[in-house]
């Protein structure tokens, strides 16, 4: 395989589709797939299709060897490389992550080039990057993790904090240089096979996960005995062993990623000797019932809720604790509301949307919200949060 100029396609124009086109095709050529029409033109208008101020400045200034199709042909004809930026959210039901419409793409690949690498990008279950090798007969597939946070997903691959890719092959060492070549930090380069790759992925967001846990259990601790959260944790993280990350209390872990990583986690701990995995998964669930305990005996009769994205700079919805606490709290008698600019519908899982941040404030005799804004401020005593040390 050439080492130069290559031609790499990205299926997929999420947050990490968008964050790796755009970083790769600084110097090489380019091409994203996506079904979504609308996305596509997008992208060929130079406007991102996630929320991320750099991407947006990266379109806008770089000189970006970057277009988009909604075409397979066009796409995987001639390409070198394809990553694969699918969704693969989990299905409860089959205990484990629904990799359909990964699979199914990546036939489509082989189909139209057979002499490709595809690269998967896309959280996998542990194992699965071998599953495929044996259903497609062939090596041409490796797995290489990607560690984003949203709205900040260009800086991130910027700046990795490390560069994983599973597999030890020349094509395998060729993109792991390649992705090494458009990072501006001296960031660790490591090959291994793609399993341990894929483990390091949900074993890493299952870390974070059982600390964000601990916090929480600590906060619920301190609520039912009457302590003060913020003096444990600072006296606590005055340990350089423990240190300050990743210990501001929330309603409990969410967004995209770490619910579902951590429940595929568990599921590929299947007749592997395991209690921490699973304590992770309960501590989540009830944190959100502590919560919404709370907030039920609070004896407010109306309660608005501030914000449904995970995090401040985010665009996403999925999966954000908060929409936690407002399923425990929707059978109860309170009347609730909830205030989201992103939002243009009048509801939402059937509590109704108050688009004027005013008039929300004006009605909720308690407002809810995961990290405090600025825009509260002014009615700080209506305030139930346990965003104790104000991080956005």
């Amino acid at each position: 395989m050439k080492k130069n100029n290559l031609k790499i396609t990205v299926a997929g124009s999420g947050y990490v589709g968008m964050s790796i086109s755009t970083l790769l095709s600084q110097k090489n050529l380019v091409t994203v797939f996506d079904i979504d029409e609308s996305r596509v033109k997008k992208i060929n208008n130079r406007q991102s299709t996630v929320r991320d101020e750099l991407i947006d400045e990266y379109l806008l200034k770089k000189e970006l060897n970057l277009t988009a199709t909604n075409n397979q042909d066009v796409a995987y004809k001639d390409a070198d490389f394809v990553l694969m930026a699918l969704p693969t959210d989990f299905d409860e039901k089959e205990n484990s992550f629904d990799t359909s419409i990964l699979d199914q793409e990546i036939k489509s690949v082989f189909e139209k080039n057979n002499k490709c690498f595809v690269i998967i990008k896309s959280t996998i279950p542990i194992g699965h990057t071998n599953n495929l090798r044996n259903i497609f007969n062939t090596n041409r597939i490796l797995y290489s993790p990607e560690f984003l946070r949203e709205g900040n997903a260009l800086a991130d691959n910027l700046n990795p904090s490390r560069i994983i890719v599973g597999d030890y092959t020349e094509e395998a060492q060729i993109f792991g240089k390649l992705l090494k070549s458009v990072s501006k930090n001296n960031s660790n380069l490591i090959y291994m096979s793609s399993s341990e790759a894929e483990s390091v992925k949900l074993f890493s967001n299952s870390y974070l996960a059982m600390r964000v846990a601990f916090f929480n259990e600590l906060d619920s601790f301190a609520l039912s005995k009457n302590l003060k959260t913020k003096n444990i944790i600072d006296g606590m993280s005055m340990d350089n062993r423990i240190g300050s990350d990743y210990n501001n209390p929330s309603f409990g872990y969410g967004g995209y990623c770490l619910p579902k990583d951590t429940k595929q986690l568990l599921s590929n701990f299947d007749n592997v000797p395991q209690s921490l995995i699973k304590s992770i998964v309960d501590s989540n669930k009830k944190r959100k019932d502590f919560i919404a305990d709370k907030i039920i005996n609070s004896g407010k009769k109306t309660i608005g809720f501030y914000r449904l994205i995970m995090k401040s700079g985010s665009d996403n919805f999925r999966a954000a604790a908060i929409q936690g606490i407002i399923k425990r709290i929707k059978n109860s008698k309170i009347k609730m509301y909830i205030y989201e600019p992103l939002l243009n519908d009048e509801e939402f899982d059937n509590v109704s949307v108050i688009k004027d941040i005013e008039e929300f404030k004006s009605r909720s005799e308690l407002i809810i919200t995961n990290r405090i804004s600025e825009d509260l401020k002014d009615v700080s005593e209506k305030i139930f949060s346990r965003d104790i040390f104000l991080n956005n």
